[in-house]
């Protein structure tokens, strides 16, 4: 006779570890970001032609962002005093147009510090993951999970925009119940005019350090 055993089920712990072991580096992004420009494709299972423009427009806006970006003394300084060893995982998408600003913001703080490490996975390879990082029940990106590096314990979680980023889009949305095309690239607009300090201080925040 045979007996039906179910499923056990994956613990938290287990999902990002799989996920931390698959993970990579920010420089490794940016070369697989350039390697789908050449190549004129997308991350993820849906190759439609939009998603191929905004990797293009990501790539474009990383590279600027990566030059441009500077960060104040005052964090520089704060970013010294991490004395916790801390893992930021960061699910995203190469056609994710809140990613292009944040990311760079990210990799920067993890240079300022050895206790600080940026990691990096695909949202649509990792579902299990994602599943547990929800924003108001959607699968929105991107989103930092921070964990303590020495057991992988959960922190916090940031993402998928800044706080004043997040309230644009609520009102917006609070009035015309989607994002239009127009109101994305007024965001990205706004994220230039901002210099980044918006995601910089929230992502600060997320160190404790404040």
């Amino acid at each position: 006779m045979n007996t039906l055993v179910e499923n056990p089920v994956r613990s938290t712990k287990v999902i990002i570890q799989e996920a931390l072991d698959s993970a990579i580096s920010y420089e490794e992004y940016r070369e697989m970001v350039r390697a789908l420009v050449v190549s004129q494709s997308t991350t993820g299972p849906e190759k439609a032609a939009a998603l191929v423009n905004y990797t293009q427009l990501n790539d474009k806006r990383m590279a600027r962002w990566d030059k441009t970006l500077r960060i104040p003394e005052e964090v520089v300084e704060k970013i010294a005093t991490l004395n916790q060893k801390i893992t930021w995982l960061v699910l995203t998408e190469s056609w994710c147009g809140d990613a292009s600003p944040s990311l760079p913001v990210m990799n920067k703080l993890a240079t300022l510090s050895p206790n600080l490490e940026l990691k990096i996975v695909l949202r649509d390879e990792h579902p299990e993951l994602m599943d547990l990082f929800l924003t108001n029940g959607t699968r929105s990106i991107p989103k930092v999970i921070a964990l303590n590096a020495t057991d992988n314990t959960v922190l916090g979680e940031w993402g998928p925009r800044s706080t004043r980023a997040t309230q644009m889009v609520e009102e917006f949305k609070a009035k015309h119940e989607k994002l239009s095309p127009e109101f994305k690239e007024e965001l990205q607009l706004w994220y230039n005019k901002d210099k980044g300090q918006d995601i910089l201080n929230d992502l600060v925040a997320l160190l404790t350090l404040e």
